[in-house]
């Protein structure tokens, strides 16, 4: 029972932590631009296969 005392805060402090991460690319705007994956996965630009002649 005594592992609970340290376990306890332990696992506060991760998921607080993985709580201040999400904000943080809430807040530097990772998840603003939902189309551009999929324009990208479809678009032979950035292909790293050097073009055929």
């Amino acid at each position: 029972m005594n592992v609970l005392v340290y376990l306890i805060p332990i696992s506060l402090l991760l998921g607080a932590a993985g709580l201040a991460a999400f904000f943080w690319t809430l807040k530097n705007e990772q998840y603003d631009d939902p189309d551009g994956n999929s324009q990208r996965i479809l678009s032979d630009r950035w292909d790293d296969q050097p073009p055929e002649e």
